[in-house]
């Protein structure tokens, strides 16, 4: 999976548009416990995201890839058109 957009939400999610269309919501709240995002409890940090198609980055140096996300996000949308390259 590609990622062709992503979007802050309130509660630690994120929501992401895929390459293939859908949309999903991803919960980071679980990884909030893990030192390396500690930083992200504070919510000014949390909007402080990149989106590096194959995976995203904060501004701390916190990192999820694109494939931990598909894994664990829950698609709220499909679609059954493909985003061009």
């Amino acid at each position: 999976m590609r990622i062709m957009d992503i979007q802050v939400q309130p509660g630690w999610e994120l929501s992401i548009v895929a390459d293939d269309g859908r949309i999903g919501r991803f919960d980071v709240s679980p990884y909030l416990g893990d030192d390396a995002f500690d930083a992200l409890r504070d919510e000014r940090e949390f909007e402080k995201i990149s989106n590096g198609g194959y995976f995203v980055e904060w501004d701390c140096g916190a990192d999820l890839s694109a494939d931990t996300i598909e894994a664990r996000w829950r698609v709220v949308s499909e679609s059954a058109l493909r985003i061009p390259d």
